[in-house]
Order: C-alpha cells, then sequence, then structure tokens
C-alpha cells in the first residue's frame, strides 16, 4: 500500500526497457551510484503509484536490471516502460550538515559575493570534474556555475539563496 497522498515524493528514475523473457525490466537510474536504486523498496509507479517490491535487481553492463514482485513475463514489464519510479521522501537517507538533495536547490536565488543575483536554479549537470549548476538568467538564458568547494560559499535555505563565489560575465 503506498503511502498517504500527502507524503512528499522523490523520483529516483524510471523505466526504460525490458529485460529477458522472465518480466524484467531495464532501469534508468538517476541515483549518483547507478546501482543504489536497488536499495529502496518498493517502487511507486505511474500516475497511481502502484506499489512494486523489488524482488532482485543488478547492474547489468552500464544499466540496471530488476524483477519486480508480480511483474512475470515480457508483457507485463512492457506496460510499466516509461514509468517514473518514486519512493516517499521520507525513506531516503539522513543528510550531514552541508550536504544537500539536488532537488533542494531547486529554485534558490543564486548571488555572487557582490549581491548580485546571477539567476535561479533551473537544474544541475554531472560532469567529469565536477557537478554544474544550470540557472535560468532570467532573461531568457542560461548561465552555468561549477557546483565545487571553491564557487559555493554557502546555501541558506531559509532565506532561499545560494552565494557563491563567481562573476556574471565570466
Amino acid at each position: 500500500m503506498p503511502p498517504p497522498e500527502s507524503e512528499e515524493w522523490v523520483v529516483l528514475g524510471k523505466i526504460s526497457g525490458i529485460y529477458g523473457v522472465r518480466g524484467m525490466v531495464k532501469v534508468f537510474s538517476f541515483t549518483e551510484l547507478r546501482d543504489a536504486i536497488l536499495d529502496y523498496s518498493p517502487w511507486l509507479l505511474g500516475p497511481d503509484r502502484h506499489a512494486y517490491v523489488l524482488e532482485e535487481g543488478r547492474m547489468q553492463g552500464e544499466g540496471v536490471v530488476a524483477k519486480l514482485v508480480g511483474v512475470d513475463d515480457r508483457e507485463q514489464a512492457r506496460a510499466l516502460i516509461g514509468q517514473e519510479i518514486r519512493i516517499p521522501r521520507t525513506h531516503l537517507p539522513e543528510l550531514q550538515p552541508g550536504e544537500f538533495y539536488w532537488r533542494d536547490l531547486l529554485g534558490l536565488q543564486v548571488l555572487n559575493q557582490e549581491g548580485q543575483c546571477l539567476g535561479t536554479v533551473k537544474s544541475f549537470l554531472e560532469t567529469g570534474a565536477n557537478d554544474v549548476m544550470v540557472l535560468d538568467d532570467g532573461k531568457g538564458g542560461e548561465l552555468l556555475i561549477p557546483w565545487s568547494g571553491e564557487t559555493s560559499a554557502g546555501v541558506d535555505r531559509d532565506a532561499r539563496q545560494i552565494h557563491v563565489d563567481w562573476q556574471s560575465d565570466w
């Protein structure tokens, strides 16, 4: 049974295809370590958030495959393609001070050391060197700022602001 409607949900990935003939699904994982999505069960799928218990799962090449209880053939698995995998936010691990889930930073205003507003956080990108904040500059454009100890001067969630050591013309 899924948690109550008032619960805050977190999308961890989506069903991207079928694997084999036993009803296994391919999973596109949004978690930092791809197979970390397998640490959560049940998965709440689709607009009705139907709960599916994870029977087994593993890395398969560069991706993740999973077997869900009650999904026993290719056609049942095929019906799940494209559905987002959600869990209640309360199932996420507690963060240490100074740690943030990206989703908690979306929409925050970004100010540089001079107090100039550079924009609001629209999304994040993972790169090999460091993560990158994608800002909506409020003028129809985007600004990319590396997210690192050198550029991020602090997050004030109460004020809904992120302070960075970055100039608007960089």
